[in-house]
């Protein structure tokens, strides 16, 4: 018999429909019975790639006698996390106040109000390592709960003073005059800078120590920093070499998929050889995105660097292939599992290699092409291979001094593919989360600006068409979190809105439509009214009139995902450049300003706000791209626009005709220019102004124009 779960359409909730285990959806009737039958709430927290979920469902949730005993002492209760990240947020405060360390899956014990009073992550079917085993404890606070429950009110008191401190921590912060938050100056972020790389690796790329995560965001931080300094015409060379070395060196390892494009989530030793093979859609939209500025910021024969450019097509290759819906919006993860056993999928013997060569006529290349890829006979993960490139080697780039190796392996790859498409095929959440899938629209659209692509162009207008008639409401700019089963639910978080913002502005960025621009000021207004509290200067993740939790979470820091807050401050500057609003920028001053010193002191949890930091010390560059978007001259001076890697930028363009079009306001910073530019000054076929601080230079009519006032 399926339980409540099975009329849910999250795949991580349904993966658990037919357990024994009586589960609810998190919801008032869970809550409502607890408190009915004065009973605990079992509060499990996962998401659908998440391998010791999967683990604690089969050695727990699907073993009768253990469904029987939760059954009968707790109302429980299932949460995916990518759903509800506020009911995570809160509960997972709780775990790390409680064991000194979190993680999924997450188990919480609640009282019917929904305090939390016993919190832990996997547990054991029976005790091993010091590990009580999950029967052992679910007795255990079932027995707390009948007979001490003074115990429990102590718990739970101390938390309540522990979300209290935590609010008053993100207290009001000063005013200050638009554009310069208080406190905030060059000197930040040189400290910022600092923080950072006293941090990386510099031999293997990333951060010191393991598991090793990719960093985007800080790597990004780095990257615009110098360029900052001077960039190409003499940048310090370190604040780029640093992230580039992180990328190659992830590129060249098992934490990238050599033969499928995209990259896993984590690393679980320092030399990015053995991941932990879920791939997450936002890891790979701030990887492609990142790709891109370094792909703008190196110099190679034919452009930028070339190695750089081939990961960030073959990533793009495999979002096309695997991630993206029928309809143009991007799912969620793929799971780390197949046929139950991690990375399954992913590894290979080298018989297994050997065969699917020889069927594509390569057999009298295996022997190199083992070597290139590392391929052994005792492996290098459980006995099998993950597939990784020698990074201290010339071939790695695939440009070496071999050329018959280079098309070895570029032959070798669609057929490594084709025989692993035959494999059991690792779990797909499905689900499209509007935050997520703004960071990808994002990273598309730069992606098909930067590097001309039909098919990304194609992509990010499609996946745009899509979001905006399925998450955003136009009237009230408000935006949905999730979409599955053609049912789009869950208020949006302040995460959703501002990722889908600057989703919408990218692609205006690539389309030069206004119908784009004037979706992201509709969404950028929401932010504000739902999700800004004027008394405490500070954003809260939560909209003003969500369901109430214990605690109304705000989260400044970025984790392996930007910050609402960090999204919504880059949005807000974006939307204030394009449009002169003050409110905006005086609200930017306030975040800014109350974070200013952890930013600089805890920079590696500060990547995304650091940028939007830099926006506001050293102002931002706009493009206006003036005439019909749909004419040659323009589209070439668009091109020419989009090689160099410029931080803090902002495009715009169209003529006035075509904002005019759909009601909308041209950007403030551009409209003497384009008042007089449908002609542009003359030249029917368009201008480019580079502007800053609200002044744009003169009309650039040609491409070596825009790169020189660019440069």
């Amino acid at each position: 018999m399926p339980n409540r779960l099975a009329a849910e359409t999250s795949p991580y909730l349904l993966q658990h429909a037919h357990n024994p285990v009586d589960w609810y959806p998190w919801g008032d009737e869970a809550f409502a019975r607890a408190r009915a039958e004065d009973r605990p709430v079992l509060l499990s927290v996962g998401y659908a790639a998440c391998h010791w979920c999967h683990v604690m469902e089969r050695e727990s949730f699907e073993d009768p006698d253990t469904a029987r005993l939760m059954n009968a002492l707790y109302v429980n209760v299932k949460v995916d996390r990518e759903e509800r990240p506020d009911v995570d947020a809160v509960y997972m405060a709780a775990l790390q106040a409680m064991s000194g360390h979190g993680g999924w899956p997450m188990t919480v014990f609640l009282t019917p109000d929904g305090e939390p009073f016993v919190a832990g992550t996997y547990f054991p079917p029976e005790d091993r390592h010091g590990m009580p085993s999950f029967r052992r404890v679910l007795e255990s606070v079932h027995d707390a709960w009948r007979t001490r429950r003074h115990d429990v009110a102590r718990t739970t008191a101390s938390l309540r003073a522990m979300y209290a401190d935590a609010e008053r921590g993100l207290g009001a912060s000063p005013g200050g005059s638009p554009g310069a938050a208080t406190g905030l100056t060059a000197r930040t972020l040189e400290r910022a800078v600092r923080a950072i790389t006293a941090r990386i690796d510099t031999e293997r790329g990333g951060f010191r120590g393991a598991p090793k995560f990719p960093a985007t965001m800080a790597m990004e931080f780095l990257l615009t920093q110098w360029a900052r300094t001077g960039g190409p015409s003499g940048g310090d060379p370190e604040l780029r070499e640093l992230p580039l070395a992180s990328f190659r060196a992830m590129a060249r390892g098992g934490i990238y998929d050599q033969i499928g494009g995209g990259f896993a989530r984590y690393s679980v030793d320092a030399e990015w050889t053995v991941p932990h093979f879920e791939k997450m859609l936002y890891d790979n939209a701030l990887l492609v995105r990142h790709g891109v500025h370094l792909w703008q910021a190196t110099d190679g024969p034919n452009g930028g660097d070339r190695e750089v450019r081939r990961i960030v097509e073959e990533t793009l290759d495999w979002l096309a292939r695997e991630m993206t819906a029928p309809h143009g919006g991007f799912y969620s993860t793929l799971d780390a599992d197949s046929e139950g056993h991690e990375g399954k999928f992913y590894v290979w013997t080298p018989a297994e290699f050997d065969a699917a060569l020889a069927d594509a006529g390569l057999g009298d290349a295996a022997a190199r092409l083992r070597a290139y890829w590392e391929v052994t006979d005792g492996g290098n993960f459980e006995g099998k291979n993950i597939l990784l490139v020698d990074r201290d080697r010339p071939w790695a780039a695939e440009e070496g001094p071999d050329p018959a190796l280079a098309d070895a392996v570029r032959r070798a790859r669609p057929a490594l593919l084709a025989a692993r498409a035959r494999r059991v095929r690792p779990g797909r959440d499905e689900k499209i989360l509007a935050a997520w899938n703004g960071l990808m629209l994002r990273a598309v659209a730069d992606a098909a600006r930067t590097l001309g692509r039909p098919a990304d162009r194609a992509a990010a207008e499609r996946a745009g068409d899509f979001l905006a008639n399925t998450f955003v409401d136009v009237g009230s700019g408000r935006v949905r979190r999730v979409h599955k089963d053609d049912v789009t639910r869950i208020p949006g978080f302040l995460d959703d809105h501002a990722a889908l913002a600057l989703g919408f502005l990218a692609l205006h960025a690539l389309t030069l439509a206004p119908r784009w621009l004037a979706l992201a000021r509709a969404i950028a207004a929401a932010c504000v009214d739902a999700f800004w509290d004027e008394a405490r200067g500070a954003f809260y993740d939560t909209a003003r009139d969500a369901e109430p939790l214990v605690t109304r979470p705000r989260e400044p820091t970025d984790n392996a995902l930007p910050s609402g807050t960090s999204l919504a401050v880059e949005l807000l500057l974006h939307v204030a450049e394009l449009d002169d609003v003050p409110a905006y920028r005086m609200i930017v001053d306030r975040v800014l300003a109350s974070l200013t010193e952890p930013m600089a002191r805890h920079a590696p949890a500060f990547g995304q706000l650091l940028q939007a930091a830099d926006m506001v010390v050293h102002g931002a560059t706009t493009i206006v791209l003036a005439g019909d978007p749909e004419a040659p001259a323009l589209h070439a001076l668009a091109t020419a626009a989009a090689q160099p890697f410029v931080p803090a930028l902002v495009v715009t363009g169209g003529t006035t005709a075509g904002f005019a079009g759909i009601g909308a306001p041209t950007p403030a910073v551009a409209v003497g220019r384009l008042a007089a530019t449908d002609g542009a000054v003359g030249h029917p076929a368009g201008a480019a102004y580079i502007c800053r601080h609200s002044t744009c230079g003169l009309p650039a009519h040609t491409p070596d124009a825009v790169a020189a006032q660019l440069a």
